[in-house]
């Protein structure tokens, strides 16, 4: 029997058109590491579209990550539970005894039924939800599958029970916090001028410190009008730095500068870009870490979570100081006594000075990544890409950390004493989690 060449060639055709379209299934199929990357890629995208301040960011990230680690480490017995060993958490529910599950699925459910409870444009996220839940469903038998997805809800609701009595509910709707003019104290700056933000963060609820000024820090330069005084060469410090910079030094302050909501001025113009909050830039950094080092699933998961609790209570820490000392910004001391045009090169966030925010909560991620994959851990830095069209590599996570403290002075809104000050604070409030927790 003579093969006609023809169909022999269509046969061919359409059989790679099949095994193409196979492949292209594999290569979407995602695996348990991907899934929990891209749950908080997702997050991410939430938060950078609502605009959430960046303490408000870190407390979504922080409870949405303990959830889905609480419902992942079930899949390997060396894991221990976080949530059990911090403030003000119920015992974590536990599985069934001999009953199987999909660990992977649960934390999902987990991690976004938390999200759909503390973040607003859930629609935005939904298709994606479906698209994986959908994944699961055709890997699994229904009975499994649902015995997971209510395993991971009730883990995320009982990590939500905590969430409703951190005292975040008390902070909001009070009166808007526009400082004080007596010299030296915080009041809105220019150009924008804007109300203090989350002047009462902190008098939220820790979760592993012992309270919000446990670790505060020496007070900050005293007024004064001696222009031989440090407070005074502070500023002249940031003014003389900021006509200095080296296109290197641009470019440092413009990678961290991390703000949430950046409003730019063209002329009579005013335009603002949302960009990703410091909190995010450092899960995203954790994510390329767990991608380097092929951390498993359960290691994933335990990364995201104790980064995210470290810079939650950094937060609190850093937010304390900051009302209290209530410390101006250079712009206005500059603007006032040395250059009444002078503007920064950053737009100055609106809140007291001291000390510095990125400074304390990346030093504070730096000591907690340090500790789960090393002290030389070099890494591209690909967390801003997407936003800014910029990428750096660094050495270690302390390098990373360091740099981003000193962008801040760079970027002339913070003084250097200042980014210091929040480093030492990040360093000491992760020292402490690491030596508290059973890790």
């Amino acid at each position: 029997m003579k093969t006609n060449p023809i169909l022999l060639l269509v046969f061919s055709a359409c059989c790679l058109f099949t095994a193409c379209k196979q492949n292209n299934k594999a290569i979407h199929k995602l695996s348990n590491t991907d899934i929990l990357n891209q749950n908080e890629d997702q997050l991410t995208q939430l938060i950078i579209y609502d605009v959430f301040t960046p303490p408000v960011a870190s407390r979504i990230y922080a409870y949405s990550a303990l959830a889905s680690y609480e419902a992942l480490r079930n899949a390997d017995p060396k894991y221990v539970s976080i949530t059990n060993q911090l403030n003000g958490f119920d015992p974590v529910p536990s599985p069934q005894q001999g009953k199987k599950y999909n660990y992977t699925l649960a934390a999902t459910k987990a991690f976004f039924t938390v999200v759909h409870k503390l973040t607003f444009s859930v629609d935005s996220v939904k298709k994606y939800e479906d698209q994986v839940y959908g994944q699961f469903k055709a890997e699994m038998d229904s009975i499994t599958y649902n015995r997971s997805v209510a395993f991971g809800e009730s883990i995320g609701n009982n990590v939500l029970k905590r969430a409703m009595v951190d005292n975040y509910v008390q902070t909001r709707g009070k009166p808007k916090f526009l400082g004080s003019n007596d010299p030296g104290k915080w009041r809105p700056t220019a150009p924008d001028y804007m109300d203090g933000v989350e002047y009462c963060w902190g008098t939220m609820k820790t979760f592993v410190l012992n309270s919000s000024d446990q670790f505060t820090p020496v007070p900050p330069p005293p007024f004064s009008t001696d222009k031989n005084s440090i407070y005074f060469k502070q500023n002249l410090d940031v003014y003389n730095q900021s006509k200095n910079l080296t296109q290197e030094q641009k470019d440092i302050a413009r990678y961290w500068d991390d703000n949430p909501f950046v409003v730019e001025h063209a002329g009579h113009m005013m335009f603002a870009n949302k960009k990703i909050t410091p909190g995010g830039h450092w899960i995203g950094i954790t994510a390329i870490a767990c991608k380097k080092s092929h951390a498993d699933a359960v290691k994933t998961a335990q990364a995201y979570a104790l980064t995210s609790v470290a810079m939650f209570d950094s937060f609190i820490c850093c937010w304390q100081e900051k009302y209290k000392s209530n410390y101006i910004r250079p712009v206005t001391v500059i603007n006032d006594k040395i250059d009444p045009n002078w503007l920064p090169r950053l737009q100055t966030p609106p809140f007291p000075e001291y000390p510095s925010g990125h400074s304390t909560i990346t030093r504070s991620a730096a000591v907690i990544l340090t500790r789960l994959f090393g002290d030389n851990f070099a890494f591209q830095d690909t967390s801003d890409l997407h936003y800014i069209g910029m990428q750096r590599h660094y050495n270690s996570f302390v390098q990373a950390a360091d740099e981003a403290s000193v962008s801040r002075y760079y970027g002339g809104i913070h003084y250097l004493n200042s980014v210091n000050v929040g480093a030492d604070q990040g360093k000491k409030v992760s020292d402490y989690i690491i030596k508290k927790l059973k890790i």
